[in-house]
C-alpha cells in the first residue's frame, strides 16, 4: 500500500488545485509556474464549459450523444454493443498488446485540455525539469454520478457503464503520468472526487464503500505503473477512513475547515503515515471570500501549527509530518475572482516558503 509515496519526498512544497479564474491558458499556466515551479500543474479554466470536470473527460465512452444542451450514454442504441466491443478491443491494445496510447481514444482530447499543452510546452522550454508534474482526472463517483443513461439514471449504478468509465478515467490519468515521466518529472495525479463529500448520505445511499475503493485503486493502478503517485481530493468533509485505508499516496483535504472532523481517525492516520503516505494540506481558504481576505501568512501558519500540535497528540512525529505533507490551497480557485486567486496562490506559496525556512 502507497508503495510509491515512500520515494517521494513533499518537504511542505506548495502545490495547487487545478481550476483557475482565467480565459487565457498560457497567462494561467505563467501564473501557475509562479507561485508553484517545483509542481507546476496543467490548469482547468471553468469559463470554458468545454473544461468543466465531467466534460473533460467523457470523450470516447460508448453510447455517447448530445441533444441540445443534454449530454448522456444511450446503452439503448443498436451501435452501443459494436462500440462497447471496440473500447474494450483498444484497452486490451493500449494495456497488454502495446499500441501507443498517444494513438488512442485515451489521450485527453486537447481543445479539451488546452491547460496540458500549455504545460508541456512550458516545461520543454525550461534547461531542467521540475521536481514534479501535477496532473488530473475526475473521480470515479464524481463523474459516475454526473452522467446519467437514457433514462437519467447516473452510469455509477449500471456494472457495465461503471467498468468502461472507470477504465477510461485510468487511461486519462495513465496518459498523464506517462508523459509527466518522459519529461523527467516526477508524475502526480489527483482523482478528484468532490462528491465523496455526499458518501453515506441519503443521496448516495446504494454506493457502497467497497465499490469505491475498487474503482479509485483501479485508477490508482494505471497511475502507480507509470511510477506516478496518486492523490485524491475531497474539497469538503467525507468519510476519510475509506480513503485513509486506500491504496493511494496523496490525500488533499480541507485543513481550513474540515481538519476537526479529519483527524477523528487518529489510527488511520497514523498508518497512512507510516507507510510513507502524504498528506497535501488544504490550509488556506477558498470558499469564502472573506476568509481570503483576512488571512495573512502569519495567521494561517498559526493555524497550520496548531493543526500540527494536534496531530503529535495522537502520536505523529512532527518531522515526519512536515516531511509528508504539501501546503495547498482548500480547493480550486476557478469560481473566485482574479485578484482572490491570485491571493490564494500567494498565501500557499509564502506559507509554504515560511514552514520551509522554519524547518
Amino acid at each position: 500500500m502507497t508503495r510509491h509515496a515512500s520515494k517521494l519526498t513533499a518537504n511542505a512544497l506548495p502545490l495547487l488545485i487545478g481550476s483557475v479564474p482565467m480565459d487565457n491558458h498560457d497567462a494561467a499556466t505563467a501564473l501557475v509556474f509562479d507561485h508553484t515551479p517545483d509542481i507546476p500543474l496543467w490548469v482547468q479554466l471553468p469559463k470554458y464549459p468545454s473544461e468543466g470536470m465531467v466534460e473533460q473527460f467523457i470523450d470516447g465512452l460508448p453510447g455517447l450523444k448530445r441533444e441540445g444542451d443534454k449530454t448522456f450514454i444511450d446503452s439503448t442504441s443498436p451501435e452501443f454493443e459494436g462500440q462497447v466491443l471496440e473500447f474494450f478491443e483498444e484497452y486490451l491494445a493500449v494495456t497488454e498488446a502495446g499500441q501507443d496510447i498517444d494513438q488512442s481514444r485515451f489521450i485527453l482530447p486537447e481543445d479539451k485540455c488546452k491547460g496540458v499543452t500549455a504545460l508541456l510546452e512550458r516545461v520543454g522550454q525550461l534547461p531542467s525539469p521540475p521536481f514534479a508534474l501535477k496532473g488530473q482526472v475526475t473521480g470515479p463517483v464524481t463523474f459516475g454520478t454526473g452522467v446519467t443513461d437514457q433514462d437519467e439514471r447516473a452510469i455509477f449504478y449500471d456494472d457495465q457503464l461503471r467498468d468502461i468509465m472507470v477504465k477510461r478515467l485510468a487511461m486519462n490519468a495513465l496518459w498523464q503520468a506517462r508523459h509527466f515521466k518522459t519529461r523527467g518529472a516526477i508524475p502526480i495525479v489527483f482523482i478528484d472526487e468532490p462528491a465523496l463529500a455526499g458518501l453515506g448520505t441519503s443521496a448516495y445511499i446504494t454506493i457502497t464503500r467497497e465499490t469505491v475503493t475498487q474503482t479509485i485503486e483501479e485508477i490508482a493502478r494505471a497511475i502507480h505503473q507509470e511510477g506516478g503517485y496518486a492523490g485524491v481530493h475531497v474539497c469538503a468533509n467525507t468519510e476519510w477512513d475509506l480513503l485513509l485505508e486506500a491504496d493511494i499516496d496523496i490525500i488533499s483535504f480541507d485543513a481550513y475547515l474540515y481538519f476537526e472532523r479529519f483527524i477523528l481517525y487518529p489510527e488511520q492516520i497514523r498508518q497512512f503515515l507510516e507507510r510513507g503516505g502524504i498528506l497535501a494540506w488544504g490550509i488556506v481558504p477558498t470558499l469564502n471570500p472573506e476568509d481570503i481576505r483576512k488571512e495573512t501568512v502569519e495567521s494561517l501558519l498559526m493555524k497550520f501549527y496548531d493543526q500540527v500540535a494536534q496531530m503529535e497528540d495522537i502520536g505523529i512525529d512532527r518531522a515526519k509530518l512536515l516531511g509528508q505533507c504539501f501546503i495547498t490551497p482548500s480547493c480550486g480557485t476557478g469560481p473566485l475572482t482574479l485578484d482572490l486567486a491570485q491571493r490564494v496562490l500567494a498565501l500557499t506559496r509564502d506559507l509554504s516558503f515560511v514552514i520551509r525556512e522554519d524547518g
